[in-house]
């Protein structure tokens, strides 16, 4: 009889044990659910290198064998010119207009 509860006892925290390492250990089922999340994010992000990957090739094969394209990429990133063309550049962020410093007016005013 002591030998059965002994047995019993033992079984019990060796299932214990076992049901601790299938949910909180390291390969456990949290750690299951967050590598699959993971997974699924690096395949987003593969999907979206394969695609950039696909569209620079054809822009390569652009390159190679299309005399408008190329010229037409020169003049748009290396701001090439034909003869008889005027460049006009303008700034993308306009510089932000100058405010009277009020504070130091209104000092100056009290001061008088």
């Amino acid at each position: 009889m002591i030998w059965r509860r002994f047995l019993l006892t033992a079984l019990i925290f060796f299932n214990i044990f076992l049901l601790y390492n299938l949910i909180w250990s390291d390969n456990g089922v949290f750690a299951y659910l967050e590598l699959k999340s993971r997974h699924e994010l690096l395949k987003q992000r593969l999907s979206a290198v394969n695609d950039k990957s696909l569209d620079l090739s054809q822009e390569i094969r652009w390159l190679k064998t299309d005399k408008a394209f190329t010229e037409k990429m020169a003049r748009a990133q290396m701001n090439y010119l034909k003869e008889s063309e005027i460049l006009y550049q303008f700034p993308k962020d306009p510089p932000a207009a100058k405010e009277p410093d009020r504070d130091k007016e209104g000092k100056r005013a009290d001061a008088q």
